[in-house]
């Protein structure tokens, strides 16, 4: 087997590889993965361009358990739930990558269009006239949504009821009422 040390675990670069640790480690090798410079700063900013990481094809299929983990992580920041499904991790792995995605999706921090952190149970303004597709309807500037609720794994929306109907509102048309 080939030095871990001297190529990017997931995609086969050798340009500015380093040794990271997963979210939740003990900072030991095992818990660990090398990485390329362009990897690892896709994934430090989670500005993920998923063509690079098609990559994740090859090594999510990795004997190293630090590399199927972080594979798992990856597609599941990418939204590919199918390619999470296609894996095989053994038990413990899957165990440790199902609490780093969880810990990840908590950490998520939803703003207003100014900047104003927004809670589960908050009231928002809409700022203008949303069309609300399939349920035929406008969402009018003004209207008071009360008792919002977050929209799992993306800070860039919110859910809400307008006229009734349960609908996901972009956070850069609302403001903390």
């Amino acid at each position: 087997m080939a030095n871990r040390s001297s190529i990017c675990e997931l995609c086969g670069s050798e340009d500015g590889v380093v040794l990271v640790e997963l979210p939740m480690s003990d900072a030991s090798e095992e818990q660990s993965v090398y990485l390329c410079a362009n990897c690892n700063t896709q994934i430090d900013s989670n500005d993920l361009d998923e063509t690079h990481f098609n990559c994740l094809n090859d090594s999510m299929w990795s004997e190293v358990p630090a590399v199927k983990i972080m594979s798992y992580i990856l597609w599941t920041r990418l939204g590919r739930q199918d390619m999470v499904e296609m894996m095989y991790l053994e038990e413990d792995e899957l165990q440790v990558a199902k609490q780093i995605v969880e810990a990840e999706e908590n950490k998520l921090v939803y703003k207003d269009a100014n900047g104003v952190e927004l809670k589960a149970g908050d009231s928002i303004v809409i700022l203008k006239d949303l069309d609300v597709k399939g349920a035929g309807f406008t969402a009018k500037r003004g209207t008071t949504v009360t008792r919002i609720g977050l929209a799992p794994g993306d800070a860039g929306h919110v859910e809400g009821r307008v006229n009734g109907t349960k609908i996901f509102i972009k956070t850069e048309f609302i403001k903390k009422a």
